[in-house]
């Protein structure tokens, strides 16, 4: 038996080699296609390594200071995990981010435009006026979206980690890459695994950021949680320059485990404007409901 599986190889390369010169042998050659369009050896797949990859993040981070931004946006609650969504459409928002973290969003109600809600942040804590119910709400960027309504869910931080794809933070992560080209994609996934607080590598994932091998664009890029559960979910489509800064035109965010996702699609984008503090300022109107986010005497219901 032993002398069986030792000649075993030298078998099926015997085998094979008959095979390939036999004229009786059917065979079939399938051509690879990207994006409706067949591979040749003149068009192979872009190779990057993963200091470049991260470069590149750096760059377009590098590059933005501060935009102002109108999208036609597409709020949505629901999770795949629950099996169901819905979504409401021709929301018009108006978006204002000034570096390192102030931003402002403004969203319109379909058809009469009145102000659905209007959120604002510093990057440490944010303020959230919601309209239909004169609603009010302060927190903590990193308070628990624990309420059962997804409008108070809402965080900055969440479109704001989404629309600003981060290079690696040395002294939290540390890179790495895979190739995921198969016959149906052309992937580079650069993974950021985690370190702890001596700088020692994690076997945990926080982020991955998936590149377009056909390019290079960026296409997803997915955040863990500390037990590398799903955060968000983003992908990415129509990288367009603006001012010569590239900024994607359409983003689609999925925060399934807070229940709700949004997409958006940039109407008007004007890039590193110069805004003044009075834009990132939001202050309770009269006669509407405080709700603090992470106090125990106004838990939701």
């Amino acid at each position: 038996m032993r002398k069986l599986r030792r000649n075993l190889p030298v078998a099926l390369a015997i085998i094979l080699a008959s095979l390939s010169s036999s004229c009786g042998l059917i065979s079939r050659t399938r051509l690879i296609h990207r994006n409706g369009k067949p591979v040749t050896q003149a068009t192979p797949p872009l190779s990057a390594t993963r200091d470049e990859l991260n470069d590149r993040i750096a760059r377009m981070y590098n590059a933005i200071n501060s935009f102002q931004a109108t999208v036609d946006m597409i709020p949505s609650k629901g999770s795949v995990y629950k099996g169901q969504i819905t979504e409401y459409k021709d929301v018009r928002a108006f978006i204002l981010f000034r570096k390192p973290a102030d931003i402002r969003i403004q969203a319109q109600a379909p058809v009469i435009r009145t102000q659905l809600f209007d959120m604002v942040s510093d990057g440490t804590q944010f303020r959230l006026l919601y309209n239909p119910d004169s609603l009010f709400v302060e927190g903590s960027n990193s308070a628990p979206a624990t309420s059962k309504s997804a409008m108070e869910n809402l965080r900055p931080g969440a479109f704001l980690s989404s629309m600003l794809i981060r290079p690696a933070d040395p002294a939290t992560e540390a890179p790495a890459l895979m190739d995921l080209t198969d016959e149906d994609n052309t992937l580079y996934a650069l993974t950021f695994l985690r370190k702890g607080p001596n700088g020692e590598l994690l076997a945990h994932f926080a982020r991955s950021v998936w590149f377009d091998r056909l390019d290079l664009s960026i296409v997803r890029q997915i955040v863990y949680d500390e037990d590398e559960a799903i955060v968000s979910d983003t992908h990415y489509a129509k990288w367009t320059p603006y001012n010569g800064v590239l900024f994607p035109a359409h983003i689609g965010l999925n925060r399934w485990k807070d229940g709700y996702g949004v997409v958006m699609d940039i109407v008007d984008m004007k890039m590193n404007l110069a805004l003044t503090d009075d834009k990132f300022v939001l202050n309770q109107p009269e006669g509407s409901k405080l709700k603090i986010i992470g106090d125990p005497k106004q838990e939701t219901h």
